[in-house]
């Protein structure tokens, strides 16, 4: 059960055990949902410039939310947790910390911007996995120590280790599948050549089903009519882009939640003595703040001057975009609390237990097989490797859980 205290402190703190590990869990859910979502429009062919200003503007109100109702209730103790509206007019005082906040913003929103076109690249799971092991390998042993060892070293690097035996057979996944990609394109002679781009859009994003009888997830004709429609085009194109846009990601991912961990919890003693440290929903505001500035002014540029061969657009043509903004705005609402639920188990548990988030892989291909039909018609070798990865991603988060401590209250 999730404990919490407002009376003295003025703000909702997370206390207990269970408590963490709740908000870990539902955390999880939400970051393993919201690039699913993303990588649905990308596929429907909504410029992903379209999709992250939208995604953003929820983003930066699941901030503003979290701050106002969970951070600023009860009567407010200055010596000890100041509520959040006292301490945004403390700046003078606690700025050595929220620089910490803001630059892990804008850690979390680069990479963010970074899986989006992953995700086009190397396809939803690979992209998680591998993101996901870079940021458990550094993010989670730099918050260990930074957390003075709260957790159980033991069960906790137990974890990581089954981390990077998934990551190994996520690999193994994606190389098999990959092999099934292009055996299948192979026999394309095989396949329904008579398959126009409109009827694979209604097979696939809704529509009279019936008429599509010829059409299977899977087949060469179902990945070539993919292509056509979506965003990014990307066969044919070399894989080592995608990796090391993903891998790129994976470094961003494993900085912010150290960088949010120092906001929170002044390791590195920047207050001056009597400055209280900044509560988890002040610094999650300045995080956010910041999130929200930098994907703003990169996602305006990539308008006029896009990358990776996407078409150009322009601020108008944003404006008039309507396809599919209630799903970019739902994926925003989605990851801003999830991050907010992350940092929120992570202030009562330690940061590292609440790195087992980064077990989303688990959620997103759960989501890639079930929307996207990643592994329809696939080899018996990519099933059984696919079935070994989710085992041991499993493992990995209950390990990572079971190691939180319980942080000291003063």
């Amino acid at each position: 059960m999730m404990m919490v205290s407002a009376g003295e402190l003025g703000v909702y703190v997370v206390e207990s055990k269970g408590g963490a590990i709740a908000c870990i869990t539902l955390s999880l859910l939400c970051l393993g949902t919201w690039p699913a979502l993303l990588a649905l429009l990308e596929r429907r062919g909504r410029l992903p410039q379209h999709t992250y200003l939208d995604y953003s503007i929820t983003n930066f109100f699941a901030a503003i939310f979290i701050a106002f109702v969970f951070g600023h209730i009860g009567e407010s103790t200055p010596e000890e947790a100041p509520s959040f509206i006292t301490q945004l007019t403390q700046i003078q005082d606690n700025w050595p910390s929220v620089l910490f906040a803001l630059a892990g913003g804008v850690g979390l929103s680069i990479g963010n911007l970074a899986t989006q076109y992953a995700l086009a690249f190397v396809g939803l799971s690979v992209t998680e996995v591998t993101s996901a092991s870079i940021t458990v390998v550094i993010g989670t042993s730099v918050n260990y120590f930074l957390d003075n060892k709260l957790n159980r070293a033991d069960v906790l690097f137990s974890g990581v280790a089954c981390f990077l035996v998934a990551v190994c057979l996520g690999s193994a996944v994606h190389s098999s599948n990959s092999a099934d990609v292009e055996a299948k394109l192979g026999k394309l002679s095989g396949d329904c050549k008579t398959v126009s781009q409109e009827e694979y859009c209604q097979r696939l994003f809704g529509g009279e089903e019936e008429e599509m009888e010829n059409v299977k997830e899977g087949t060469a004709a179902f990945l070539i009519a993919l292509e056509n429609k979506r965003a990014i085009k990307v066969l044919g194109k070399s894989m080592v882009v995608g990796l090391s846009i993903t891998f790129f990601a994976g470094l961003c991912f494993s900085l912010f939640s150290p960088l949010f961990n120092l906001a929170t919890n002044d390791q590195w003693r920047t207050l001056e003595p009597g400055v209280p440290k900044l509560i988890v929903y002040t610094a999650f505001f300045y995080f956010s703040l910041s999130c929200f500035v930098i994907a703003v002014a990169l996602n305006v540029t990539f308008l006029y001057k896009p990358v990776l061969d996407s078409p150009r657009s322009s601020f108008k043509g944003y404006l008039n975009d309507w396809n599919g903004r209630g799903w970019a705005l739902l994926a925003g609402l989605i990851c801003g609390f999830g991050n907010g639920l992350q940092f929120m188990g992570g202030q009562a548990a330690g940061y590292a237990a609440a790195d087992a988030v980064q077990a989303l892989p688990l959620v997103s291909t759960f989501w890639g097989i079930y929307l996207f039909g990643e592994y329809r018609r696939s080899s018996p070798r990519t099933y059984a490797l696919l079935v070994g990865m989710l085992v041991m991603f499993a493992v990995a988060v209950g390990l990572l859980m079971a190691s939180a401590g319980k942080r000291e209250t003063r």
